[in-house]
């Protein structure tokens, strides 16, 4: 039985990019702003997420999934292998249930038994118009790391061009990476985002548990998650501030407070513009920071308030 979350919570999540591709826009090369400041999108750091609990076998809705389509067409045309639609990834869930067939209560708990969806929320606009706003919000993730730079490494096809008769040689492609970047996203966790649909049926709230999933995702899920251009790509630190229970504190996007640097070959994370939380410590339940000590350096000394570190890779206490 699932336990209700209460506290809300803020913090930041930092991912380290080594000759890998955390982000790419459709050129293949990293993101960038206008003036060049390479940024992560939410959804790039959602999707190792979603990864990670559709493999542990939790439900998750909003997945790239795939059916062999076996009709037979009138053109006689090569049958495929086709992405879900939203209503047939949602009947592959719910063992054939038909979404179109079910009131829009049952419909939004459906959502909520969905891991995703209890997190991050959802837009639901198949057969029914249905639109929930997450309880865990993130931000853009920039990259702080001044001395980022992008390398572009030519690939050599083991197979010439087949549309064009002529093609003698084998086809060249592009592997586009950055050779070091440092991206800090900012969350927040606020519960109350689903007290509506509470009101309509107390089965549906943002639990205890669906945190403890997002918890554990934002310290393992880029790790855990190796492709060809996010090999590289894994979980450098962790910032939990959770606040104690019923209090109405409401903090700014936290990354931008901070500072990243490189000081003898080791990565230094400055929190040092965080110093404003030692005039909340009323507020605040407890500060929890993960980080690999081996290879990075928390400043964190003049934080006042309770703090527990932990090693983002053993778990234990540092």
């Amino acid at each position: 039985m699932k336990t209700k979350k209460i506290n809300r919570v803020y913090g930041v999540i930092g991912i380290k990019s080594i000759m890998a591709n955390w982000n790419a826009d459709f050129t293949g090369r990293p993101k960038t702003i206008s003036d060049g400041s390479i940024y992560g999108s939410d959804k790039a750091l959602k999707y190792p997420m979603k990864r990670m609990w559709d493999a542990d076998g939790k439900k998750v809705l909003y997945l790239k999934s795939y059916k062999y389509n076996d009709e037979k067409k009138k053109d006689d045309s090569a049958k495929t292998i086709q992405p879900n639609s939203l209503p047939e990834r949602f009947s592959l869930l719910f063992g054939g249930k038909q979404d179109k067939a079910v009131d829009s209560k049952e419909l939004i708990f459906d959502l909520f038994e969905c891991l995703d969806v209890e997190n991050f929320g959802a837009t639901y606009a198949a057969g029914q118009n249905i639109s929930i706003t997450g309880a865990v919000q993130i931000s853009q993730g920039f990259n702080k790391y001044s001395d980022t730079s992008v390398e572009v490494q030519n690939i050599l096809s083991p197979f010439r061009d087949s549309t064009k008769d002529d093609a003698s040689a084998s086809t060249l492609g592009t592997k586009v990476v950055s050779d070091e970047a440092h991206y800090f996203y900012g969350f927040s966790v606020n519960p109350t985002n689903y007290n509506d649909y509470t009101k309509i049926d107390d089965r549906i709230f943002y639990s205890e548990e669906a945190y403890s999933s997002f918890k554990e995702a934002a310290i393992k899920s880029a790790t855990f998650y190796n492709t060809n251009s996010k090999f590289g790509c894994e979980n450098e630190f962790a910032l939990f501030i959770e606040l104690k229970d019923g209090k109405k504190l409401f903090l700014p996007e936290l990354s931008q407070y901070i500072e990243f640097t490189k000081e003898d070959e080791k990565n230094v994370i400055n929190l040092k513009g965080m110093s404003f939380l030692n005039d909340l410590t009323d507020d605040i339940e407890k500060i929890e920071i993960f980080y690999n000590p081996i290879t990075t350096q928390v400043l964190e000394d003049f934080l006042i308030t309770a703090k527990i570190k932990t090693n983002i890779i053993t778990g234990k206490d540092i």
